[in-house]
């Protein structure tokens, strides 16, 4: 099979188109042929050795966490029904050798989730991180549910830093569907228009307005929960427009490593600051988010492209190495894998 791989860190360059066997699912396991793969920050940041990545083998990593396909073999104690199953994939990647960037992929069974005839593999291969993600950030204020569906936000405000991102998207699409007052932050025209197609109630692009004034014009309880992918950048203002008993949900560290909490601002609405990643949250957390981010795409509340604020950027299996830069250099909207092509 046709497989990208890489034997050690470094730039997109280290990634390279293989000719592999095709990988056999043991006990507990599924094998699935892979229609999109999804390209995500932490899929670059592992191969460059940014961050820890599973150890490379001999015969070196296949990367990326998301992906779609067709599950076309199973392991021993897996029930054969799935054979045929369209399915999206999560953390494939996470402490395994095999992404999915391959044309086969085998991962264990709880990490394929049924897709069903309608959705497409686009879709599929959008999911993983960034919904999953997204689904952290809206459920650990203290004072909101652990679960997301219609109705479950009716009445809250959640404000997402950086609307236009997978990630922003992701929680601006997840929100509306929980019947939540969305309010999303950009810094360009471009991206408010994304913003708004995602379904934001509200769109501010905070280099020519005042985020914390026009919050307070939305809300003058604050907001229930913050969605932030700049902590060092937003943090006090995110501290003026938390709510009682909200939180402010990290989940990256664009602008820089480092951020300054206001004590007493934070203090007063009994505030909670909480970092997310996701492949170290709670099982319990996680199974429920897979759960809900499946029924939300059944639901037809979940989409990608152009008119739901997520452009779509898709490369051949052999221009992998071009994905990987494009998410490197911030592309908006998600990049996708076709390892069809």
């Amino acid at each position: 099979m046709r497989a990208i791989t890489y034997t050690q860190p470094g730039g997109p360059d280290v990634l390279t188109l293989t000719d592999r066997p095709v990988p056999e699912p043991g006990p507990g396991e599924v094998r699935v042929r892979v229609a999109f793969s999804g390209v995500n920050p932490t899929d670059w940041k592992s191969r460059s050795g940014a961050t820890a990545g599973a150890a490379l083998g001999a015969d070196g990593q296949v990367p990326n966490q998301d992906g779609s396909g067709t599950v076309d073999a199973v392991g021993e104690g897996v029930d054969p029904v799935l054979v045929g199953e369209r399915v999206w994939i999560w953390e494939a990647a996470w402490q395994r050798p095999s992404g999915t960037a391959a044309e086969y992929t085998v991962v264990p069974a709880r990490q394929v989730v049924l897709l069903g005839a309608g959705p497409s593999f686009e879709l599929g291969a959008a999911l993983g991180i960034p919904f999953l993600t997204a689904h952290r950030c809206l459920t650990v204020a203290e004072s909101l549910p652990d679960r997301l569906g219609p109705g479950s936000l009716t009445g809250r405000t959640v404000l997402v830093q950086g609307g236009a991102g997978a990630v922003g998207n992701a929680a601006i699409q997840l929100a509306r569907w929980a019947d939540a007052t969305v309010i999303a932050t950009v810094s360009s025209p471009r991206k408010a228009q994304l913003a708004a197609a995602a379904g934001a109630s509200h769109v501010v692009d905070y280099r020519e307005q005042d985020v914390v004034a026009e919050v307070h014009k939305i809300t003058t309880k604050g907001v229930d929960a913050v969605v932030e992918v700049a902590p060092a950048q937003n943090a006090a203002v995110d501290a003026q427009v938390v709510g009682r008993h909200g939180a402010v949900a990290i989940y990256a560290n664009n602008g820089g490593d480092q951020m300054t909490l206001p004590v007493r601002a934070s203090m007063n609405p009994n505030a909670r600051w909480q970092f997310v990643l996701v492949y170290t949250e709670p099982e319990r957390a996680k199974a429920l988010a897979v759960e809900d981010v499946n029924a939300a795409v059944q639901d037809g509340a979940v989409r990608v492209g152009e008119d739901a604020g997520l452009p779509l950027h898709v490369y051949p299996l052999a221009e992998t190495a071009q994905a990987h830069r494009a998410v490197e250099d911030g592309a908006v909207g998600k990049v996708l894998v076709d390892v069809t092509a």
